[in-house]
């Protein structure tokens, strides 16, 4: 009897072995019986069965930022805001009090202020570089501390050993965001985190072509409810994004190390330029927190930095229109250098004057730098800084 089309057909036996990871896009995958399934779904055999459940890509990508971490038993979910959802409502219940730092990523800070509430989790925001503000903002309520290492956008460096430090203290939970540093600048459980949280998204991936995140917990009772929240709620990830992201793993070190030296480098030119009233890089002498971020994250400075122009909206317009070849655009991480406008963007769900109270005015940039020659770089920059002074 022949097989028609729509019988699946086996895949290839080969005594040789695929060098990139093979793409497996299945939603199901069929076991031999009952008993196997149940040996599955019990822990007793390895495998797949649905994959919003997981599947081969996301594992291996897991498993790779794991190596990166010091972790183990990552979980890859859909963005990096998925990673934030299933830790709060993997490990929140009504009456828990989370306190986060007061310059967490736009949309960690809406869930903070207006998701979390209506389920009964109340919330509080402290200055993270100042231990004794997030003390007193704790509760005896408190579940978790949620802070990133270096703020965004104004990249300001956490007091994270004092924080640590307090969170053991209180048996508080300590949640790091370490999208802006990356394992390549600090790892987290090195110093006391509990759990860990990226947006694969950005650097890790590295190319503007995937949506991902990861969430990786140093107690192993606590990745179940968060692995269960992130597959109850459909936090799935793709496995083609998965399988370009894993791809863009293999250079990560190499564009890091880049991106940051072409970082540091731009950050000292700009602040030569007339027409910026200040640059923001932790490594430079004149960061609020140079002392801290030194001895926290060495000469690791990372691929963030911030500048304000004088002048407002008028000199913003300018300067992205004077820029062409530097893609205006609401993320980081890629490539090639992006550069994103923080009152029109990321914060601009905040009143002017709450802008202001964070040092956002309309003046202000973020700049994520990418791999490009650096000559080219400050020169794009030059030319569009002087566009703006001239507006």
């Amino acid at each position: 009897m022949t097989h028609t089309p729509v019988r699946r057909t086996p895949w290839p036996e080969s005594s040789s072995r695929a060098v990139v990871t093979p793409l497996q896009p299945s939603v199901v995958y069929a076991s031999d019986t009952p008993d196997a399934l149940d040996a599955q779904y019990e822990g007793r055999t390895p495998g797949f069965t649905y994959a919003r459940e997981g599947h081969p890509n996301a594992t291996v990508l897991a498993q790779k930022i794991d190596a990166l971490e010091g972790a183990e038993g990552g979980i890859i979910v859909g963005s990096g805001m998925a990673a934030v959802t299933a830790v709060m409502l993997g490990l929140l219940k009504a009456g828990d009090h989370v306190l986060g730092g007061d310059q967490l990523y736009g949309r960690s800070l809406r869930m903070l202020a207006q998701d979390l509430p209506r389920m009964g989790i109340t919330t509080s925001l402290a200055d993270p570089t100042d231990v004794a503000a997030m003390a007193a903002a704790l509760r005896p309520e408190t579940r978790m501390i949620l802070v990133e290492v270096v703020s965004n956008p104004t990249l300001r460096v956490a007091d994270m050993e004092g924080i640590a430090r307090l969170a053991q203290d209180r048996g508080v939970l300590l949640v790091v965001d370490n999208t802006f540093t990356t394992p390549r600048g600090y790892r987290p459980f090195d110093h006391g985190a509990d759990i860990v949280i990226h947006s694969v998204t950005k650097l890790l991936a590295g190319h503007s072509d995937v949506t991902l995140g990861y969430v990786a917990l140093r107690d192993p009772a606590l990745r179940r409810p968060v692995y269960d929240a992130a597959t109850t709620f459909g936090l799935t990830p793709s496995p083609f994004d998965c399988w370009l992201a894993e791809r863009g793993l293999y250079s990560f070190n190499l564009r890091y190390d880049r991106a940051e030296e072409n970082a540091a480098r731009l950050a000292d030119h700009l602040a030569t330029l007339p027409g910026i009233r200040r640059v923001i890089y932790p490594t430079r002498a004149d960061h609020p927190d140079h002392n801290r971020a030194l001895a926290l994250l060495g000469r690791r400075g990372g691929n963030m930095l911030s500048f304000e122009l004088e002048g407002g909206r008028a000199a913003a317009n300018a300067l992205t229109r004077a820029a062409p070849n530097i893609a205006f655009a609401p993320t980081l991480g890629d490539i090639g250098t992006t550069l994103s406008h923080p009152p029109s963007s990321s914060h601009r769900a905040l009143t002017p004057e709450a802008r202001a109270a964070l040092g956002i005015s309309e003046g202000f940039f973020r700049v994520s730098v990418g791999v490009e020659e650096i000559e080219i770089l400050m020169a794009e920059f030059t030319e569009a800084v002087a566009a703006a002074a001239r507006a």
